[in-house]
């Protein structure tokens, strides 16, 4: 028998899914996270960002400001075919919306 039961961490995701707007979506994380927080997670999408332009990573580095390990670390992840950020930014770039701006 499977188990339907919710994990107590599905909430967060179901409130990240139900925002409206922009707007909305920054006062919430701004709610739930530290300055430096934030500024991490958008450090690690210009970089996930920048990767799938095919820039090299000392341009990454001058442009995003991180270090070697997170640009190595967030291009292991971007690599997988099942990577939630890869499709986004794919997604993104099929809109003609451009992902690496700042």
């Amino acid at each position: 028998m499977r188990n339907n039961k919710k994990r107590p961490s599905d909430a967060l995701y179901e409130a990240i899914l139900s925002l409206k707007d922009m707007k909305e979506c920054k006062r919430f994380f701004e709610d739930l996270c530290t300055e430096n927080e934030l500024r991490s997670m958008e450090q690690r999408y210009n970089v996930a960002s920048y990767l799938m332009q095919d820039l090299v990573y000392v341009d990454i580095l001058e442009k995003t400001g991180a270090s070697s390990a997170t640009i190595s670390r967030v291009r292991r992840n971007i690599l997988y075919d099942g990577s939630a950020m890869r499709n986004i930014i794919l997604r993104q770039e099929q809109a003609g919306q451009d992902p690496s701006k700042e």
